[in-house]
């Protein structure tokens, strides 16, 4: 498994006839489709050498990548700028998102995209990245922090790879992948995971073996450069660069960040 195979896998699927024919009817109908900001998580437990990640099957009656083993994420929603949190973004993580994101570089954009990944990871496992503070959130998505007299932790969040979906499909995101350890995180139901039906079959899984389900092209991308960051970076360091993914003249192209 390297990463040269898995991008050669997507440019592969990028150059297919079907996704050929609908770049050009994209580009005849003149409504090109933005990206949505989004961003994933993936929680890890174990030793060095041992790590298992947290992921789940996408219920098979959705329409976006039906019955496919990915990780939690979703996209940013507009509450995730005013919840309040425990700590702060590490502020090597923060200057990466802010030099690398479209549009304005703000730190509340930045702190939306990890406020995201906590919230995703909450709705879709039961497990609460969080710490007890004075302030919890109000909103009812956080109502699981609340109970329990937590707000959300965001320092633990280290910048593993930003993913843009390549044009001429129905739906677009720009997805920041976070990584944080088990450790971090604060609140396990009794009965290990929590499934909001949207993510099934929820488990701990190697990356490796997590290579042998039915992942989509960018998930498989996603998992090398996890297994690769696990061997040369196994603290997760926030200093170490992450990789950017975005398909430019047909090409799916990596850039360091």
């Amino acid at each position: 498994m390297n990463i040269e195979d898995e991008i050669s896998r997507i440019e592969t699927m990028i150059n297919s006839g079907p996704m050929q024919r609908m770049r050009q009817q994209t580009r005849s109908s003149g409504t090109a489709i933005r990206p949505r900001n989004a961003s994933s998580i993936i929680l890890i437990k174990g030793e060095a050498g041992d790590e298992k990640i947290v992921m789940g099957k996408r219920n098979k009656a959705l329409k976006f990548m039906p019955g496919a083993l990915v990780f939690p994420g979703g996209s940013v929603d507009r509450n995730d700028h005013r919840i309040p949190s425990a700590d702060e973004l590490n502020h090597v993580t923060a200057q990466k998102l802010m030099s690398n994101m479209r549009g304005n570089p703000l730190q509340s954009r930045a702190r939306a995209l990890g406020i995201a990944a906590v919230r995703e990871l909450a709705e879709e496992t039961g497990l609460l990245l969080g710490k007890p503070a004075l302030k919890t959130p109000k909103h009812p998505d956080w109502k699981l922090f609340a109970e329990k007299g937590l707000a959300p932790s965001l320092e633990p969040l280290r910048l593993l790879a930003r993913a843009v979906t390549p044009p001429g499909l129905p739906k677009r995101f720009d997805t920041w992948f976070f990584v944080a350890r088990l450790e971090d995180e604060h609140h396990v139901p009794n009965q290990g995971f929590v499934s909001s039906g949207e993510l099934e079959d929820l488990q701990w899984i190697s990356p490796e073996e997590a290579m042998g389900f039915e992942t989509r092209e960018i998930t498989r991308v996603i998992l090398v450069e996890l297994m690769k960051r696990l061997r040369t970076d196994p603290q997760l360091s926030h200093e170490i660069e992450a990789p950017s993914y975005e398909t430019r003249r047909d090409k799916f192209q990596r850039k360091m960040m």
